[in-house]
Protein backbone atom coordinates (compact mmCIF):
# COMPACT_ATOMS: atom_id res chain seq x y z
CA UNK A 1 0.00 0.00 0.00
CA UNK A 2 1.62 3.64 -0.89
CA UNK A 3 1.21 6.23 1.14
CA UNK A 4 1.39 10.07 0.43
CA UNK A 5 3.91 12.20 2.59
CA UNK A 6 1.15 13.66 4.10
CA UNK A 7 -0.81 10.59 4.75
CA UNK A 8 2.74 9.78 6.63
CA UNK A 9 2.89 12.86 8.47
CA UNK A 10 -1.00 12.42 9.92
CA UNK A 11 0.05 8.79 11.10
CA UNK A 12 3.18 9.93 12.78
CA UNK A 13 1.64 12.66 14.71
CA UNK A 14 -0.87 10.41 15.84
CA UNK A 15 1.99 7.91 17.19
CA UNK A 16 3.29 10.74 18.80
CA UNK A 17 0.23 12.01 20.06
CA UNK A 18 -0.57 8.04 21.38
CA UNK A 19 3.28 8.14 22.62
CA UNK A 20 2.29 11.14 25.00
CA UNK A 21 -0.67 10.64 26.17
CA UNK A 22 1.01 6.40 27.35
CA UNK A 23 3.38 8.57 29.06
CA UNK A 24 1.30 11.40 31.00
CA UNK A 25 -1.32 8.75 31.89
CA UNK A 26 1.47 6.64 33.68
CA UNK A 27 3.36 9.72 35.38
CA UNK A 28 0.50 11.51 36.19
CA UNK A 29 1.17 12.38 39.80
CA UNK A 30 4.34 13.79 38.43
CA UNK A 31 2.55 15.71 35.90
CA UNK A 32 -0.03 17.40 38.56
CA UNK A 33 2.97 17.90 40.61
CA UNK A 34 4.74 20.54 37.57
CA UNK A 35 1.05 22.11 36.51
CA UNK A 36 0.89 22.90 40.50
CA UNK A 37 4.49 24.13 40.37
CA UNK A 38 3.75 26.18 36.92
CA UNK A 39 0.57 27.42 37.84
CA UNK A 40 2.08 28.72 41.09
CA UNK A 41 4.69 30.64 39.02
CA UNK A 42 2.12 32.02 36.23
CA UNK A 43 -0.60 32.98 39.15
CA UNK A 44 0.55 36.58 39.64
CA UNK A 45 0.29 37.03 35.68
CA UNK A 46 -3.04 35.20 35.69
CA UNK A 47 -3.86 37.46 38.11
CA UNK A 48 -3.12 40.82 36.72
CA UNK A 49 -4.90 39.36 33.22
CA UNK A 50 -8.03 39.35 35.01
CA UNK A 51 -7.11 42.75 36.82
CA UNK A 52 -6.42 43.83 33.06
CA UNK A 53 -9.95 43.20 32.12
CA UNK A 54 -11.84 44.92 35.14
CA UNK A 55 -9.27 47.52 34.86
CA UNK A 56 -9.44 48.23 30.74
CA UNK A 57 -13.52 48.55 30.96
CA UNK A 58 -13.45 51.60 33.63
CA UNK A 59 -10.46 53.28 31.76
CA UNK A 60 -12.25 52.57 28.21
CA UNK A 61 -15.36 54.62 29.69
CA UNK A 62 -13.40 57.37 30.92
CA UNK A 63 -11.18 57.54 27.62
CA UNK A 64 -14.32 57.62 25.71
CA UNK A 65 -16.29 59.85 27.87
CA UNK A 66 -13.55 62.26 28.63
CA UNK A 67 -11.67 62.40 25.51
CA UNK A 68 -13.59 61.12 22.61
CA UNK A 69 -12.29 59.04 20.06
CA UNK A 70 -12.54 61.83 17.03
CA UNK A 71 -10.69 63.88 19.45
CA UNK A 72 -7.58 61.40 20.21
CA UNK A 73 -7.42 60.59 16.40
CA UNK A 74 -6.79 64.48 15.58
CA UNK A 75 -4.39 64.95 18.52
CA UNK A 76 -2.02 63.17 18.78
CA UNK A 77 -0.41 64.18 21.84
CA UNK A 78 -3.89 63.71 23.08
CA UNK A 79 -3.86 60.83 22.09
CA UNK A 80 -1.04 59.84 24.12
CA UNK A 81 -2.24 60.94 27.14
CA UNK A 82 -5.40 59.98 27.09
CA UNK A 83 -4.70 56.27 28.43
CA UNK A 84 -2.27 57.08 31.29
CA UNK A 85 -5.01 59.70 32.62
CA UNK A 86 -7.63 57.56 32.31
CA UNK A 87 -5.74 54.58 33.95
CA UNK A 88 -5.11 57.33 36.47
CA UNK A 89 -8.62 58.34 37.03
CA UNK A 90 -9.99 54.00 36.72
CA UNK A 91 -7.47 53.57 39.63
CA UNK A 92 -8.21 56.52 42.08
CA UNK A 93 -12.14 55.39 41.26
CA UNK A 94 -12.09 51.91 42.05
CA UNK A 95 -9.63 52.36 44.86
CA UNK A 96 -11.75 55.39 46.46
CA UNK A 97 -14.85 52.76 46.42
CA UNK A 98 -12.43 50.00 47.88
CA UNK A 99 -11.55 52.28 50.88
CA UNK A 100 -15.15 54.41 50.86
CA UNK A 101 -16.66 50.71 51.85
CA UNK A 102 -13.87 49.91 54.48
CA UNK A 103 -14.53 53.32 55.96
CA UNK A 104 -18.20 52.86 56.55
CA UNK A 105 -18.42 49.45 56.56
CA UNK A 106 -15.30 48.12 58.58
CA UNK A 107 -16.24 50.61 62.02
CA UNK A 108 -20.20 50.05 61.79
CA UNK A 109 -18.95 45.82 61.60
CA UNK A 110 -16.52 46.25 64.20
CA UNK A 111 -19.11 48.32 66.75
CA UNK A 112 -21.74 45.74 65.69
CA UNK A 113 -19.34 42.71 66.93
CA UNK A 114 -18.55 44.15 69.67
CA UNK A 115 -21.86 44.34 70.92
CA UNK A 116 -23.12 41.34 69.64
CA UNK A 117 -22.29 39.40 72.95
CA UNK A 118 -23.98 42.50 74.73
CA UNK A 119 -27.17 42.23 72.54
CA UNK A 120 -27.17 38.24 72.60
CA UNK A 121 -26.55 38.67 77.03
CA UNK A 122 -29.66 40.79 76.89
CA UNK A 123 -31.90 38.76 73.84
CA UNK A 124 -31.68 35.73 76.33
CA UNK A 125 -34.09 37.19 78.58
CA UNK A 126 -36.22 38.38 76.63
CA UNK A 127 -36.40 35.58 73.96
CA UNK A 128 -37.59 33.52 76.81
CA UNK A 129 -40.20 35.72 78.49
CA UNK A 130 -41.54 36.02 74.68
CA UNK A 131 -41.65 32.40 74.59
CA UNK A 132 -43.30 32.48 77.81
CA UNK A 133 -46.52 34.85 77.07
CA UNK A 134 -46.81 32.78 73.67
CA UNK A 135 -47.07 29.35 75.26
CA UNK A 136 -48.62 30.39 78.03
CA UNK A 137 -51.66 28.38 79.09
CA UNK A 138 -50.65 25.54 76.60
CA UNK A 139 -49.52 22.33 78.74
CA UNK A 140 -48.08 20.27 75.93
CA UNK A 141 -45.65 23.25 75.12
CA UNK A 142 -45.10 24.04 78.27
CA UNK A 143 -44.20 20.19 79.34
CA UNK A 144 -41.85 19.79 76.26
CA UNK A 145 -39.86 23.14 77.35
CA UNK A 146 -39.46 21.99 80.21
CA UNK A 147 -38.16 18.97 78.98
CA UNK A 148 -36.12 21.10 76.68
CA UNK A 149 -34.67 23.82 79.19
CA UNK A 150 -31.05 24.76 78.33
CA UNK A 151 -28.36 25.45 80.70
CA UNK A 152 -27.83 28.92 78.80
CA UNK A 153 -24.71 29.70 81.49
CA UNK A 154 -22.91 26.49 80.07
CA UNK A 155 -23.85 27.30 76.64
CA UNK A 156 -22.01 30.57 76.81
CA UNK A 157 -18.88 28.84 79.22
CA UNK A 158 -19.21 26.55 75.51
CA UNK A 159 -18.99 29.45 73.67
CA UNK A 160 -16.49 31.11 75.39
CA UNK A 161 -13.92 28.07 75.58
CA UNK A 162 -14.50 27.96 72.03
CA UNK A 163 -13.38 31.45 71.05
CA UNK A 164 -10.52 31.05 73.45
CA UNK A 165 -8.94 27.86 72.05
CA UNK A 166 -9.46 29.14 68.65
CA UNK A 167 -7.48 32.32 69.70
CA UNK A 168 -4.89 29.71 70.73
CA UNK A 169 -4.82 28.11 67.34
CA UNK A 170 -4.38 31.00 65.91
CA UNK A 171 -1.80 32.80 67.61
CA UNK A 172 0.03 29.14 67.32
CA UNK A 173 -0.47 29.64 63.42
CA UNK A 174 0.47 33.13 63.01
CA UNK A 175 3.72 32.78 61.54
CA UNK A 176 2.04 30.88 58.70
CA UNK A 177 -1.08 33.17 58.22
CA UNK A 178 2.07 36.19 58.03
CA UNK A 179 3.47 34.04 55.19
CA UNK A 180 0.62 33.87 53.66
CA UNK A 181 -0.56 37.53 53.91
CA UNK A 182 2.52 38.97 52.33
CA UNK A 183 2.27 36.29 50.09
CA UNK A 184 -0.89 37.34 48.64
CA UNK A 185 0.16 41.11 48.82
CA UNK A 186 3.36 40.18 46.79
CA UNK A 187 1.35 38.27 44.17
CA UNK A 188 -1.42 41.26 43.81
CA UNK A 189 1.06 43.98 43.57
CA UNK A 190 2.89 41.78 40.90
CA UNK A 191 -0.40 41.60 39.21
CA UNK A 192 -1.52 45.31 39.50
CA UNK A 193 1.52 46.26 37.80
CA UNK A 194 1.48 43.72 34.57
CA UNK A 195 -2.40 44.89 34.66
CA UNK A 196 -1.34 48.48 34.16
CA UNK A 197 0.99 47.35 31.85
CA UNK A 198 -1.56 45.50 29.49
CA UNK A 199 -4.21 48.50 29.57
CA UNK A 200 -1.33 50.84 28.47
CA UNK A 201 -0.40 48.94 25.76
CA UNK A 202 -3.49 46.35 24.90
CA UNK A 203 -3.18 47.28 20.91
CA UNK A 204 0.53 46.19 20.99
CA UNK A 205 0.00 43.40 22.63
CA UNK A 206 -3.02 42.55 20.56
CA UNK A 207 -1.13 42.60 17.36
CA UNK A 208 1.79 40.93 18.93
CA UNK A 209 -0.67 37.85 19.65
CA UNK A 210 -2.46 38.34 15.86
CA UNK A 211 1.11 38.14 14.52
CA UNK A 212 2.11 34.52 16.74
CA UNK A 213 -1.01 32.99 16.00
CA UNK A 214 -1.85 33.89 12.28
CA UNK A 215 1.71 32.75 11.72
CA UNK A 216 1.70 29.62 13.47
CA UNK A 217 -1.91 28.39 12.26
CA UNK A 218 -4.32 27.92 8.98
CA UNK A 219 -6.38 30.42 8.08
CA UNK A 220 -9.78 28.79 9.15
CA UNK A 221 -8.79 28.61 12.63
CA UNK A 222 -7.47 32.01 12.84
CA UNK A 223 -10.39 33.36 11.98
CA UNK A 224 -12.40 30.91 14.60
CA UNK A 225 -9.66 32.25 16.89
CA UNK A 226 -10.63 35.75 16.72
CA UNK A 227 -14.80 34.89 16.45
CA UNK A 228 -14.03 32.98 19.98
CA UNK A 229 -11.98 35.87 21.32
CA UNK A 230 -14.61 38.94 20.39
CA UNK A 231 -17.28 36.34 22.28
CA UNK A 232 -15.17 35.85 25.23
CA UNK A 233 -14.73 39.27 25.90
CA UNK A 234 -18.50 40.76 25.17
CA UNK A 235 -19.92 38.19 27.08
CA UNK A 236 -17.69 38.47 30.18
CA UNK A 237 -17.74 42.18 29.44
CA UNK A 238 -21.14 42.10 29.60
CA UNK A 239 -21.90 40.04 32.30
CA UNK A 240 -20.21 41.80 34.87
CA UNK A 241 -20.92 45.42 34.03
CA UNK A 242 -24.36 43.98 34.39
CA UNK A 243 -23.75 42.35 38.13
CA UNK A 244 -22.03 45.69 39.15
CA UNK A 245 -24.80 47.65 38.20
CA UNK A 246 -27.55 45.57 39.62
CA UNK A 247 -25.63 44.84 42.52
CA UNK A 248 -25.37 48.86 42.90
CA UNK A 249 -29.01 49.65 42.53
CA UNK A 250 -30.21 46.27 44.97
CA UNK A 251 -27.80 47.76 47.81
CA UNK A 252 -29.43 51.23 47.30
CA UNK A 253 -33.18 49.70 47.18
CA UNK A 254 -32.77 48.25 50.37
CA UNK A 255 -30.81 51.24 51.96
CA UNK A 256 -34.03 53.49 51.04
CA UNK A 257 -36.14 51.10 52.49
CA UNK A 258 -34.55 50.00 55.55
CA UNK A 259 -34.27 53.64 56.42
CA UNK A 260 -37.74 54.59 55.63
CA UNK A 261 -38.99 51.68 57.89
CA UNK A 262 -36.59 52.03 60.56
CA UNK A 263 -34.70 49.22 60.79
CA UNK A 264 -31.19 48.47 62.67
CA UNK A 265 -27.83 48.35 60.60
CA UNK A 266 -28.98 49.87 57.16
CA UNK A 267 -25.80 51.04 55.67
CA UNK A 268 -24.40 47.81 56.89
CA UNK A 269 -26.82 44.99 55.80
CA UNK A 270 -27.46 47.58 52.33
CA UNK A 271 -23.66 47.06 51.53
CA UNK A 272 -23.73 43.51 52.55
CA UNK A 273 -26.25 42.68 50.21
CA UNK A 274 -24.63 44.54 47.11
CA UNK A 275 -21.73 42.84 47.62
CA UNK A 276 -23.25 39.20 47.93
CA UNK A 277 -25.28 40.31 45.18
CA UNK A 278 -22.72 39.79 42.86
CA UNK A 279 -22.99 36.06 43.12
CA UNK A 280 -25.78 34.98 41.14
CA UNK A 281 -29.28 33.52 42.14
CA UNK A 282 -27.38 32.62 46.33
CA UNK A 283 -25.82 35.86 46.84
CA UNK A 284 -28.69 37.94 47.82
CA UNK A 285 -29.95 35.25 50.51
CA UNK A 286 -26.04 35.03 51.89
CA UNK A 287 -27.04 38.71 52.76
CA UNK A 288 -30.40 38.52 53.56
CA UNK A 289 -30.18 36.03 56.56
CA UNK A 290 -26.97 37.78 57.78
CA UNK A 291 -29.15 41.15 58.06
CA UNK A 292 -32.12 39.21 59.19
CA UNK A 293 -29.62 37.67 62.07
CA UNK A 294 -28.36 41.00 63.25
CA UNK A 295 -31.84 42.42 63.16
CA UNK A 296 -33.14 39.66 65.16
CA UNK A 297 -30.82 40.34 67.77
CA UNK A 298 -32.12 43.92 68.40
CA UNK A 299 -36.03 42.88 67.09
CA UNK A 300 -37.44 39.74 66.69
CA UNK A 301 -40.59 41.13 64.98
CA UNK A 302 -38.19 43.60 62.78
CA UNK A 303 -36.51 40.75 61.65
CA UNK A 304 -39.90 39.20 60.75
CA UNK A 305 -40.34 42.34 58.62
CA UNK A 306 -36.89 42.67 57.22
CA UNK A 307 -37.42 39.28 55.85
CA UNK A 308 -40.69 40.30 54.30
CA UNK A 309 -39.43 43.44 52.74
CA UNK A 310 -36.48 41.60 51.28
CA UNK A 311 -38.60 39.29 49.31
CA UNK A 312 -41.12 41.71 48.07
CA UNK A 313 -37.44 43.73 46.69
CA UNK A 314 -36.24 40.58 45.44
CA UNK A 315 -39.19 39.99 43.53
CA UNK A 316 -39.01 43.81 41.83
CA UNK A 317 -35.21 42.98 41.19
CA UNK A 318 -35.70 39.92 39.89
CA UNK A 319 -38.60 40.75 37.63
CA UNK A 320 -38.21 44.40 36.58
CA UNK A 321 -34.53 45.38 37.00
CA UNK A 322 -32.71 42.55 36.60
CA UNK A 323 -34.01 42.29 32.57
CA UNK A 324 -32.88 45.53 31.91
CA UNK A 325 -29.78 46.07 33.59
CA UNK A 326 -28.51 42.22 32.97
CA UNK A 327 -30.93 41.02 30.53
CA UNK A 328 -29.65 38.29 28.40
CA UNK A 329 -26.07 39.60 28.09
CA UNK A 330 -24.94 36.18 28.55
CA UNK A 331 -27.43 34.47 26.70
CA UNK A 332 -27.62 31.15 28.87
CA UNK A 333 -30.97 29.72 30.02
CA UNK A 334 -31.96 29.81 33.75
CA UNK A 335 -31.19 25.72 34.16
CA UNK A 336 -27.61 25.86 32.59
CA UNK A 337 -27.40 29.04 35.22
CA UNK A 338 -28.28 26.89 37.79
CA UNK A 339 -25.93 24.44 37.06
CA UNK A 340 -22.85 26.98 36.40
CA UNK A 341 -23.27 28.27 39.58
CA UNK A 342 -23.33 25.01 41.35
CA UNK A 343 -20.43 23.93 39.77
CA UNK A 344 -18.11 26.86 39.45
CA UNK A 345 -18.78 27.33 44.00
CA UNK A 346 -17.86 23.65 44.07
CA UNK A 347 -14.79 23.98 42.03
CA UNK A 348 -13.68 27.17 43.04
CA UNK A 349 -15.77 28.50 45.79
CA UNK A 350 -16.92 32.04 44.96
CA UNK A 351 -14.86 32.97 42.52
CA UNK A 352 -16.45 30.16 40.81
CA UNK A 353 -19.76 31.38 40.64
CA UNK A 354 -19.01 34.14 39.12
CA UNK A 355 -16.46 33.05 36.15
CA UNK A 356 -18.61 29.83 35.63
CA UNK A 357 -21.48 31.60 34.15
CA UNK A 358 -20.28 33.06 31.08
CA UNK A 359 -17.33 30.41 30.40
CA UNK A 360 -20.99 28.08 30.04
CA UNK A 361 -22.52 30.78 28.06
CA UNK A 362 -19.52 31.07 25.96
CA UNK A 363 -19.41 26.92 25.41
CA UNK A 364 -23.49 26.48 25.42
CA UNK A 365 -23.25 29.28 22.23
CA UNK A 366 -20.38 27.53 19.98
CA UNK A 367 -22.52 24.50 21.12
CA UNK A 368 -25.23 25.56 19.46
CA UNK A 369 -24.31 26.96 16.89
CA UNK A 370 -22.37 24.03 15.97
CA UNK A 371 -25.76 21.86 16.21
CA UNK A 372 -27.53 24.66 14.06
CA UNK A 373 -24.85 24.21 10.85
CA UNK A 374 -24.82 20.96 11.42
CA UNK A 375 -28.61 20.56 11.34
CA UNK A 376 -28.32 22.93 7.94
CA UNK A 377 -25.92 20.64 6.59
CA UNK A 378 -27.75 17.52 6.73
CA UNK A 379 -30.83 19.57 5.73
CA UNK A 380 -29.12 20.80 2.42
CA UNK A 381 -28.11 17.09 1.76
CA UNK A 382 -31.37 15.83 1.98
CA UNK A 383 -32.55 18.19 -0.40
CA UNK A 384 -30.13 17.42 -2.85
CA UNK A 385 -30.48 14.00 -1.93
CA UNK A 386 -34.42 14.69 -3.14
CA UNK A 387 -35.46 13.21 0.15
Amino acid sequence: MNLDKETLKKIRGLILFTALLVVALVNYETLFQAAKFCLNIAFPFILGIGIAFLLNAVTTFFETYLFGNSYMKDRKITGKIARPISLIISILVIFGVIFLVIFVVVPQLGTTVMGLGRTITNFIPQAEAWLNDLTKGNELVNSMSQELEIDWERVINSIVDFVQTGATNILSSSYKMIRSVVSAVSNFVIGFVFACYIVLQKEKLKRQIKKVYTALLPGKYVVRIERICSLTYRTFMNFFAGQCVEAMILGLMFFIAMSIFGFPYAILVSVLIAFTALIPIFGAFIGCFVGAFLILMVNPMQALGFIIMFLVLQQIEGNFIYPHVVGNSVGLPSIWVLMAVTLGGSLMGIVGMLIFIPIVSILYTLFREYVYHRLEKKKKMAEGEGI
